[in-house]
């Protein structure tokens, strides 16, 4: 019989999931710190608290495959603890219970102060955006609003986030001065919904507002935007966008689809004409955006009529950015009740098809950078090159710009003027100019 470790608690938490979650486990490490706690990220500790991802098969597979790598760990005696929080935990608490009763304990997406005092801490209403950050020091992810009141057929977000809850304008203000003021520069604006900000609290689409105040924060030289959903979107932010220069000319908008037929069975309250017309108001109101969109294909019901009505669309429509998912079939969406028909393999050939013409296009628009001198932030060195971004890229997710460690020395944090000299499908080369 093994005998637990008489040292005191190192907690380990354990992030999966998307930038939503990276934000929760940054505030749960802020309010553990502030309790006496020894915290780390993604280390050795002898408690483990892990942050799972419900939203897709593949993220479901993730969480449940870690939450057993973690529970062996506890057999085998290098672990004391394991508790598991976020989207599965919400979404699945008593089917997990009974599939897996070796955790210590689940807890769902609004119970922090629960899982804190089971962590021997308490909720410490004051520590407003007080958080440990885990991204590098130079950019961090801020939550301007939790859930999402849109119907979309698919998407089981609103099942483990609830409804659409904005966060007031001095709360985030006051959330960015605390981030700059700890070497935060660029400031990643991330929500289930960024186009729905503040009509629960202004009764009002707010986001215009809430850009115009964080561009007053010392310090903060980069605001981007994640997940704007097209229906209602405020245009006033475009205005916002083109004025102030620290606002990035660069928006995360997930279409989802093209086809009239697909978008209504996906409830998305819009059609092909409509978004068409939104993107190039876009782009007629801010010539030098970046537009960043997510596709979903395999979708019930989607023939091969509506397939090649999305990839005509595509090539037409020309995104900066743009990544393609297969469609995943998620109990209790509105979407479940219809019959998931299109085969697997079907799904990925389509999404191959999807990412083969955005590769192309994106080769065509970096060609058109060579020569060019951007402004970049510099995320990291990695291997031989220090890695960088233009404000036209998101970190994780979009293009990078890499400058030879070999030849020239950078600051990781800090801004540089790169001049691009070579361009990949995705990837940017260049050197520092003065």
């Amino acid at each position: 019989m093994r005998t637990k470790s008489l040292k005191k608690n190192k907690i380990n938490v354990v992030t999966l999931g998307c930038s939503k979650n990276v934000y929760d486990s940054e505030v749960l490490m802020g309010q553990l710190k502030a309790g006496g706690k020894e915290v780390v990220h993604e280390e050795e500790g002898n408690v483990v608290v892990i942050n799972t991802c419900g939203f897709i098969n593949n993220a479901k597979e993730e969480s449940v495959n870690t939450i057993l790598e973690f529970l062996q760990k506890k057999e085998q005696g290098e672990v004391d603890k394991v508790f598991v929080t976020g989207c599965l935990s919400e979404r699945y608490k008593p089917d997990l219970e009974k599939e897996i009763p070796d955790v210590d304990q689940y807890f769902g997406t609004t119970e922090l102060p629960s899982l804190l005092k089971a962590l021997g801490a308490n909720y410490k209403h004051e520590l407003i955006g007080e958080r440990l950050t885990t991204t590098p020091k130079n950019y961090a992810y801020l939550k301007i609003a939790e859930g999402c009141d849109r119907p979309c057929s698919f998407c089981a977000i609103p099942l483990m986030r609830g409804k659409h809850k904005s966060t007031p304008i001095e709360a985030l203000v006051t959330e960015a001065k605390k981030l700059a003021a700890s070497g935060v520069k660029e400031l990643v604006l991330i929500a289930q919904d960024l186009t729905y900000y503040g009509l629960d609290l202004y009764k009002k689409r707010a986001l215009a507002d809430l850009l115009k105040e964080l561009v007053k924060v010392e310090g903060i030289e980069w605001i981007r935007l994640h997940y704007a959903f097209p229906t209602g979107f405020p245009m006033d932010v475009l205005e916002v966008m083109k004025n102030e220069p620290k606002v990035c000319n660069y928006i995360d908008i997930p279409l989802q689809h093209i086809s009239d037929a697909i978008l209504k069975s996906m409830r998305r309250g819009t059609t092909q004409a409509k978004t068409t017309k939104l993107l190039k108001e876009f782009r007629e109101a801010v010539p030098e955006m970046a537009i960043r969109t997510t596709l979903i294909v395999g979708y019930p019901g989607e023939t091969e009529e509506d397939f090649q009505i999305l990839k005509e669309w595509v090539k037409e429509m020309r995104f900066e950015r743009l990544g393609c998912f297969t469609y995943s079939h998620e109990e209790n969406t509105h979407a479940y009740n219809l019959e998931d028909d299109v085969p697997e393999e079907v799904k990925q050939q389509r999404a191959s098809e999807i990412m083969d013409i955005q590769s192309q296009i994106s080769w065509e628009l970096n060609q058109e950078k060579v020569g060019k001198t951007f402004r970049c932030v510099i995320d990291r060195k990695e291997g031989n090159y220090f890695v960088g971004r233009t404000e036209f890229d998101s970190p994780d997710v979009d293009n990078e710009v890499l400058i030879d460690a070999s030849q020239y020395y950078l600051k990781t944090g800090e801004f540089a003027n790169i001049i691009v000299e070579e361009a990949g499908d995705f990837d940017l080369y260049g050197k520092p100019v003065a």
